[in-house]
């Protein structure tokens, strides 16, 4: 009887040892990372300038980087790795300053930036591929 596709020779997927990535898929996970920053710096500042036009295509940005991020990697660490970034960036951009300057305005447009987002990158990962 051959294994199903889920079990290998080994036994049971989830039974299996986690490995380290190897240098080429690290370096896609830490390219991600800084493109989920760029991307999500970018919508910080688009979402405001064009509105509803800008938070719309700030979170088709955001979606396609997610989920690209899935398919490139193949897995759903790329989504990951993509949303870490984009959340981080997002919210080292949500806090005021000590000058008192501040990126993101109390506005219903900055809400839905940041929950749109948060919501598209939890979708996009439980899509991606599993390993």
């Amino acid at each position: 009887m051959s294994p199903s596709r889920r079990e290998s020779a080994e036994g049971p997927l989830l039974a299996q040892p986690l490995r380290p990535p190897s240098a080429g898929r690290a370096a896609a996970y830490l390219g991600l990372f800084v493109l989920g920053a760029v991307v999500g710096l970018a919508g910080a500042l688009l979402q405001a300038a064009w509105f509803p036009g800008g938070l719309l295509l700030a979170l088709a940005g955001s979606a396609g980087l997610f989920l690209g991020g899935a398919r490139a990697v193949g897995g759903r660490g790329g989504a990951v790795a993509g949303a870490a970034g984009w959340l981080i960036a997002v919210m080292l951009l949500t806090a005021s300053r000590p000058e008192g300057d501040f990126l993101f305005a109390a506005g219903g447009g900055s809400y839905l930036f940041l929950l749109g987002g948060m919501a598209l990158a939890v979708i996009c990962a439980t899509l991606g591929r599993g390993r």
